[in-house]
């Protein structure tokens, strides 16, 4: 069977265009996947300066709040109470020294 001139350019003409709209198509794709990788890559960042800045505000108000823990106990200490887990919320017998509450006071 013998194709026409004509139809076998119509047909070679019609594959190059669906070629020249798959290729178009590809370069959208192409285009969609580098925003989406440049859009990562910036969230990425940003997540990690995030994670560290909330680790510095975690460490900061730990750090805040065992100060003012530490003041408390050192308060109640002073009135004359333990603050000891053997006897806390009991007086001292004439404000004598507790080693254990000391060590709690002192510790590091």
């Amino acid at each position: 069977m013998v194709v026409p001139k004509k139809e076998l350019f119509d047909v070679f003409d019609g594959f190059s265009q669906n070629l020249m709209i798959t290729l178009a198509e590809i370069e959208a794709i192409k285009k969609q996947v580098q925003d989406l990788v440049e859009e990562n890559t910036q969230l990425r960042l940003e997540n990690n300066k995030l994670r560290e800045r909330l680790t510095q505000v975690s460490d900061n108000q730990f750090e805040k709040n065992h100060h003012q823990v530490k003041q408390h106990l050192d308060s109640i200490y002073e009135d004359g109470f333990h603050i000891c887990t053997d006897f806390y919320g009991q007086r001292r017998e004439n404000d004598e020294s507790c080693a254990f509450c000391l060590e709690l006071l002192y510790r590091e």
